[in-house]
């Protein structure tokens, strides 16, 4: 492979068309810069995640390293910057597939250009794993957004959830519930400091397939994100756990209460543990 100059993009992944997505900042070069300048360049992007891309030395030239790094923190694994940064490899150096090397594994991602001139990328998570939250963790994350036990739906009980980076989940009775998510910053980002959560989930199941949900994010210095890959692929293992319904899929609506709307497809197989693939549109940003 030539040597790569440095080049850095902007993409939203899981975007609806030429609308909505999450916006992520994508760095591809040669080899990766140390970790305090990743910090300050995702600062300076100010998006909740920044990819750092190079090639993996010694390997194959479709496999690259990756680093994930939010404006306050370096996270371990980003779904909707590892959307944008397949979109940008494959843009840059074509269509097809690729496999990444994070901190603590190595995924598949492949990505693809639309008629629209779109992008459509998908990604293979991390395995998954699920598990119960005791009492004590739950009254403080309900507290946290001044919800009770009556606002949680029975049928998806609290868990951690995993799928390459630890999720609380909190599953809500009503649409209306969802849509008046409110809380405090800084209580939120000692909380999921505390308990090791990158994200706290919330969802509402419209139907066994169709999952509306939002995702704060302060851990990472963001009140909220419109599109979250990882915290998905640890839902896709978390209904598989529990013996949902998802009949091999489930559809994902989120950043809908943020003017944000970003459509998530999740395919889920059988096999407690497996990856989950996650698909979305990416669109590039001026």
């Amino acid at each position: 492979m030539q040597r790569l100059t440095p080049e850095r993009v902007h993409i939203a992944a899981f975007s609806e068309g030429a609308t909505g997505g999450n916006p992520a900042g994508v760095w591809i070069g040669e080899t990766l810069p140390p970790a305090d300048e990743m910090q300050r360049i995702a600062a300076e992007v100010g998006f909740s995640e920044t990819a750092f891309v190079a090639p993996l030395p010694g390997s194959s030239e479709n496999t690259w390293r990756v680093r994930y790094f939010s404006p306050e923190a370096e996270v371990p694994f980003c779904g909707h910057a590892t959307i944008a940064a397949t979109a940008a490899l494959a843009k840059r150096f074509g269509e097809g597939e690729y496999f990444l090397q994070l901190n603590q594994s190595r995924i598949t991602v492949s990505g693809s250009r639309q008629p629209s001139g779109g992008w459509q990328a998908t990604l293979l998570s991390p395995p998954t794993a699920s598990a119960p939250v005791d009492t004590p963790t739950l009254q403080q994350a309900l507290a946290l957004f001044g919800y009770t036990e009556d606002d949680l739906d029975p049928a998806l009980p609290p868990a951690r959830i995993h799928g390459g980076a630890d999720h609380l989940i909190l599953a809500l009775k009503t649409r209306q519930a969802l849509a008046e998510m409110t809380y405090s910053q800084p209580a939120g980002r000692a909380l999921m400091q505390q308990q090791g959560w990158v994200t706290i989930l919330l969802v509402y199941a419209e139907t066994a397939q169709k999952f509306h949900s939002r995702n704060p994010f302060a851990f990472g210095g963001v009140y909220e994100d419109p599109a979250t890959g990882a915290a998905s692929a640890a839902l896709g293992g978390y209904l598989r756990d529990t013996g949902w319904p998802y009949q091999g899929h489930i559809d994902i609506i989120q950043g809908e209460d943020m003017g944000m709307r970003s459509l998530i497809a999740v395919e889920i197989d059988t096999i407690p543990g497996n990856p989950i693939r996650i698909s979305g549109q990416a669109r590039e940003m001026a």
